[in-house]
């Protein structure tokens, strides 16, 4: 498992993808407001309960090469931070593997989430963000469709990415990519001066 995303992820602000059979069915949002976490603050714990998954979280840049980096080992998951951080107003990217010849990684059973299923990112700040699962989609890492995971469509996103579908043995990587998307439905705040903003 060389490459986590595929090469359409590589650049801030992404490249729309060459493909339109594989894109998402486009999320539905109220129109007239937009929730979002009032102060920006970076992610520190990932929390699936449905997976029983909690897990630190760090943070991911560019490589030199321009292709989004990935977490060193398979048992942590980073935060893409040249985006937004999670329940600002954009789409918030977490990455992490699938598996490695070691065994299972943190995302292995990230694919069997369903929308509903709950995400909660503990912020610095103390505030914790909460999000609901929209849709779970596999992608050739060929097609992969950066405009939609890593772009703004004007609400608060944050999107898990990792391998799946076929492995060539080959090469040592999965041909695809699996994305869960997921939107900001609610926050605990750090203290009462720290609150959830409803606006137009």
């Amino acid at each position: 498992m060389l490459s986590l995303v595929g090469r359409g992820a590589s650049l801030p602000p992404p490249v729309a993808s060459p493909s339109t059979t594989t894109a998402p069915v486009p999320l539905h949002h109220p129109a007239t407001t937009t929730l979002a976490v009032s102060v920006p603050s970076t992610p520190e714990r990932l929390v699936i309960p449905q997976l029983g998954l909690s897990v630190a979280l760090g943070t991911l840049g560019l490589n030199f090469d321009g292709t989004v980096q990935v977490p060193s080992t398979t048992a942590q998951a980073g935060w893409y931070r040249l985006g937004p951080t999670p329940g600002e107003v954009g789409s918030a990217v977490v990455l992490g593997h699938v598996d490695s010849y070691r065994g299972v990684g943190v995302f292995f059973l990230l694919r069997t989430l369903v929308p509903g299923d709950q995400i909660d990112v503990s912020l610095v700040d103390g505030v914790v963000a909460q999000f609901a699962v929209t849709s779970v989609m596999l992608y050739p890492k060929s097609a992969f469709p950066a405009q939609e995971v890593y772009a703004s469509h004007g609400v608060s996103a944050l999107q898990l990415v990792t391998c799946g579908g076929a492995f060539d043995s080959r090469t040592g990587s999965y041909l695809s990519n699996v994305v869960v998307y997921s939107t900001l439905v609610g926050a605990t705040p750090a203290s009462a001066a720290t609150m959830v903003g409803v606006g137009a």
